[in-house]
C-alpha cells in the first residue's frame, strides 16, 4: 500500500513539474513564503483580535494555529520523519531553499486549514470563508509545486488543520466562549 502511495506522490510531483513557468514559479514562491511562520495567518488574526465583536473568533484562530503547530510541527513530523522530495533534486531544480525539517504533514497546509476550519465552524460569512479557503488552497498547492512536499503531506495537513480547528472551536464551546 505504501508503495502505491509513494508512486502516486512521485507521479503528481512529476506532472506538476511539467507546468513550471517563470511567472508561475514567482507566484508559488510568494504564496509559499506568505505562510512562512504563519505570517499571512497572523495578519488575518490581527483585525479579528482588535475588533471587540470579532475578538473571540480571533482567539479561536490563535488557539487553532497553536494546536496545529504543536500537533504537526512538534509531534507528528518528528514521529514520521519523512524526507522531503526536494532532497532528491539537484540544486538547479530547486526553486526555494530546502526546508530543514521533515515533510509529513505539511505545516503550511496544516496552519492554512486550521484557519479555514475555524472560519467554517464558527459560521463566518462567505466573504471571509472564501478568501481564506482560496489562500489556503494556493499555499497548499505551492508546497507541492515547489517540491518541498508530497501530495499526501498536503492532504494530511488539510485534515490535521481541520481537526485542530475543530478542537479549538469545541474548546471555546466547552468553556462557554462560543
Amino acid at each position: 500500500m505504501f508503495g502505491r502511495i509513494k508512486n502516486i506522490d512521485n507521479r503528481v510531483l512529476e506532472k506538476i513539474g511539467k507546468i513550471h513557468k517563470p511567472v508561475l514559479n514567482k507566484i508559488m514562491i510568494v504564496a509559499s513564503r506568505s505562510a512562512n511562520i504563519g505570517f499571512i495567518w497572523w495578519m488575518v488574526c490581527i483585525p479579528f483580535l482588535v475588533h471587540p465583536d470579532w475578538r473571540l473568533t480571533g482567539l479561536n484562530f490563535v488557539l487553532a494555529l497553536a494546536i496545529a503547530h504543536l500537533m504537526g510541527e512538534i509531534i507528528i513530523k518528528h514521529i514520521v520523519k519523512r524526507v522531503r522530495p526536494c532532497h532528491n533534486l539537484g540544486d538547479d531544480e530547486q526553486l526555494i531553499d530546502r526546508p530543514r525539517f521533515y515533510s509529513f504533514p505539511s505545516g503550511h497546509t496544516t496552519a492554512s486549514f486550521a484557519m479555514v476550519g475555524v472560519s467554517i465552524y464558527r459560521g463566518l460569512p462567505p466573504y471571509v470563508v472564501l478568501p481564506v479557503l482560496a489562500i489556503a488552497m494556493l499555499i497548499s498547492f505551492s508546497r507541492i509545486y515547489l517540491r518541498v512536499h508530497y501530495l499526501t503531506d498536503v492532504i494530511a495537513g488539510m485534515f490535521l488543520g481541520l481537526i485542530c480547528s475543530g478542537i479549538s472551536v469545541l474548546f471555546f464551546h466547552a468553556i462557554g466562549l462560543a
